[in-house]
């Protein structure tokens, strides 16, 4: 693998966030930018986060914010979308769902042993197979084996407690105030949008750059 690859948190449409981490980075030709997904909603610039993504020829995981805004664009069903992703909805354009629409689930260097994924994998199926539901959206797996959010199981392991790899998984989706490191993982959403930092992971390493929130877009 030649160059470095970098793996960038949810960005949540804090593009002035993003564009200071990429200039702090100052990605070259040979290395690779991978944003974990959730670049839209919550945040100040959705279209310019994409447009910076473009720029940087990033490949782009989808997310489970993503995934709402293209569900509600296919069948046109308010239950798919929050109240607070209708800007977002109403901004893009044309070139942007078609990048939208593009996003793959993973991405994976095997050089590396190491997979990239918006919100992480059941610990005891094969991560290949597992859908966007689960990928997109687990963060504690339930008494019954099962993907939930934190709110629906507070009592229930974080996936990544339980995820014995190779691979070694970098995700986001599931927002703390720290890089979240585990042996065989790290959760890099460190909450820009809440007020807290972009976190990038940079291989091989692996080492951690964070750009502070500028402000605090999202309660």
């Amino acid at each position: 693998m030649n160059g470095r690859l970098i793996v960038i948190g949810d960005i949540h449409g804090c593009a002035a966030e993003l564009a200071e981490l990429l200039a702090e980075l100052a990605p070259k030709h040979d290395d690779r930018v991978v944003l974990l997904g959730d670049l839209v909603n919550r945040g100040p610039d959705s279209r310019g986060v994409i447009e910076l993504a473009r720029a940087h020829r990033a490949v782009a995981l989808l997310g489970n914010h993503e995934l709402r805004l293209l569900k509600y664009r296919r069948t046109g069903d308010r239950k798919y979308i929050k109240e607070q992703d209708l800007d977002t909805y109403d901004r893009l354009q044309t070139a942007d769902w078609d990048f939208l629409e593009a996003m793959p689930l993973t991405f994976e260097e095997p050089e590396l042993d190491v997979v990239c994924v918006h919100g992480g994998f059941l610990p005891d199926k094969p991560w290949r197979k597992q859908p966007a539901e689960v990928v997109t959206r687990i963060q504690v797996v339930d008494r019954d084996g099962e993907p939930a959010k934190r709110t629906e199981a507070p009592d229930a392991p974080p996936w990544a407690d339980l995820w014995n790899g190779p691979p070694f998984v970098i995700y986001g989706h599931t927002p703390r105030p720290e890089v979240y490191r585990r042996k065989w993982s790290a959760g890099i959403d460190t909450a820009c949008a809440m007020g807290g930092s972009l976190t990038a992971c940079v291989l091989p390493g692996p080492t951690f750059v964070q750009v502070k929130a500028r402000k605090k877009y999202y309660p």
